[in-house]
């Protein structure tokens, strides 16, 4: 058990770190890229964990990755968005 949810946070920067690394402008803020994503796969991994029981360390380790990503792909911003704080052409 500790295991998996060791390599599931690990997982999960790792993924944080790629999107972070990889998109810098779709993300608003870096901090929390970097904590969404450890945050999410532990929080995946734990109830992956629970569900399947023990002996199942990868299927446990592929959901705290899959809910990672689908929880950092909820902090990007639209292609087309402003960044915050830059005004817009012709805004009054």
């Amino acid at each position: 058990m500790p295991w998996e949810v060791i390599g599931s946070v690990l997982l999960g920067l790792a993924a944080a770190l790629v999107a972070a690394r990889r998109f810098p402008d779709r993300f608003r803020d870096r901090a929390l890229v970097l904590a969404t994503g450890p945050a999410a796969a532990f929080g995946g991994g734990v109830i992956a964990r629970v569900v399947l029981g023990p002996g199942h360390a990868l299927p446990v380790l592929a959901v705290a990755v899959l809910v990672s990503a689908a929880l950092l792909s909820l902090l990007v911003r639209p292609g087309g968005a402003p960044a915050r704080g830059r005004p817009r052409v012709g805004a009054a």
